[in-house]
């Protein structure tokens, strides 16, 4: 991914990131009321040879009163914006890895994707039903992946070629690239190209009957830190998840656990001996966004508190103006998980998100913003608006008994479609 784009306020604009276009120009509006600046960021847009830069994409609505001389503007941004992580101590570098037993794979082909493994040259004796054992993924070989990823991605994203990420990203992660190449053309624009320098990846310890994956951070001071998941897949190495954090202080980045070769531990949905599982977090956190209540069990942030304020604040608005607002956010795809140091875990997952306006009296138009606006080409609607977001969530949650919160450290959003009438 090159950097996606989470919504970010007119206000807290940078160049844009992972492969969306910059949006337009809408200082024109400064003087509107903003009842809320959720930061968000699409932070694939702007990777230029390691260089990345953030653009506005807010979700936002125009509420034009009837009898009313100035028009009312709630931004709405739900998708704040990513908390950074420094990562702590850097995992063994590739060289210091020690191969496996078997044959290490070495790709030449630049796709990134492994060929079946061949068969077992040795003898077996004789009515042994045992099967081989998949050899360990190495670190060296995930280096290798997520190089030959961005280098694929780059070129991608200047062509803005949707069937091509097909062979570079898999389930929501390739719809919401996708999504956001049709927002530039909409736009007419082009998409920023480039790659993030110096990633560091963690590789887990391969479990048998599922398949390998592996986390590649990386960080540009000032800009953002960006954490990639990759997965193999039937037709290959995908990026299936990705996040970011854009603050200008970022906060410190969980220490990943690693044995004494260097391999990370994968967990399941369901594990326990953390404040709660992976499973339990990723859904609770989604159902406080979708209720509009905050949980005290996450720690306060622009994917938490923000995201919950603003949604109050839109609603109360929309609400006053004969509108009203309603929310779900849906989980999509595995919740994957890697142990900590300090035997908490990190923990990712996706939903797909959508926000609906109702009107229930005549009276008040809605026109949506950022590039909700822009697939609804700024019309202004007098019954009903909405958008459909896809969102991915990289969380950090504490051992069992501990008193720390639960820390969303980053995000990604986009525009899937909107629609109204």
């Amino acid at each position: 991914m090159s950097w996606r784009a989470s919504d970010f306020p007119e206000e807290e604009a940078w160049p844009s990131g992972r492969g969306g276009a910059s949006l337009g120009d809408e200082s024109e509006h400064e003087s509107d009321w903003h009842p809320e600046s959720l930061p968000t960021f699409n932070w694939r847009r702007a990777v230029l040879f390691g260089t990345l830069s953030v653009v506005v994409a807010g979700a936002g609505i125009w509420l034009i009163r009837a009898n009313s001389a100035t028009p009312q503007t709630l931004v709405a941004d739900p998708s704040p914006q990513t908390p950074a992580a420094g990562w702590g101590t850097a995992p063994p570098s590739p060289s210091d890895t020690p191969a496996p037993s078997a044959s290490v794979y070495v790709d030449r082909s630049g796709t990134g994707e492994r060929p079946s493994e061949p068969a077992p040259t040795g003898k077996t004796s004789i009515g042994s039903t045992a099967e081989p054992r998949t050899p360990q993924f190495t670190v060296r070989q995930a280096y290798r992946v997520h190089g030959s990823y961005q280098k694929g991605l780059s070129s991608v994203q200047s062509r803005m070629d949707e069937a091509a990420m097909g062979r570079l990203e898999a389930g929501l992660a390739v719809e919401m690239t996708r999504a956001s190449f049709k927002t530039a053309r909409l736009q007419g624009e082009s998409v920023a190209s480039g790659t993030w320098p110096n990633p560091q990846v963690w590789v887990p310890r391969h479990v048998e009957g599922s398949p390998d994956w592996f986390v590649a951070v990386a960080h540009e001071t000032g800009i953002a830190r960006v954490v990639d998941v990759m997965s193999s897949t039937p037709s290959g190495w995908r990026l299936v998840a990705s996040g970011a954090d854009t603050r200008a202080v970022l906060p410190p980045f969980p220490k990943i656990a690693t044995d004494a070769e260097g391999y990370a531990t994968s967990l399941p949905e369901n594990a326990t001996g953390l404040v709660a599982t992976p499973r339990q977090i990723a859904e609770e956190h989604l159902a406080s966004l979708e209720s509009v209540k905050p949980d005290k069990r996450f720690e306060d942030g622009p994917w938490t508190s923000e995201t919950v304020k603003f949604w109050q604040q839109e609603r109360a608005q929309l609400e006053d103006a004969g509108w009203i607002l309603s929310l779900t956010y849906r989980r999509e795809g595995p919740v994957r998980t890697l142990r900590t140091g300090d035997g908490g875990a990190l923990v990712w997952y996706a939903a797909r998100s959508t926000d609906t306006r109702m009107a229930e009296r005549a009276g008040a138009k809605v026109t949506l913003k950022g590039p909700a606006a822009v697939r609804t080409r700024n019309k202004a609607f007098t019954h009903s608006a909405s958008a459909t977001y896809g969102r991915m969530y990289v969380t950090y949650v504490p051992p069992a008994g501990s008193t720390d919160p639960v820390r969303v450290l980053g995000e990604w959003s986009e525009v899937l479609e909107s629609h109204g009438d």
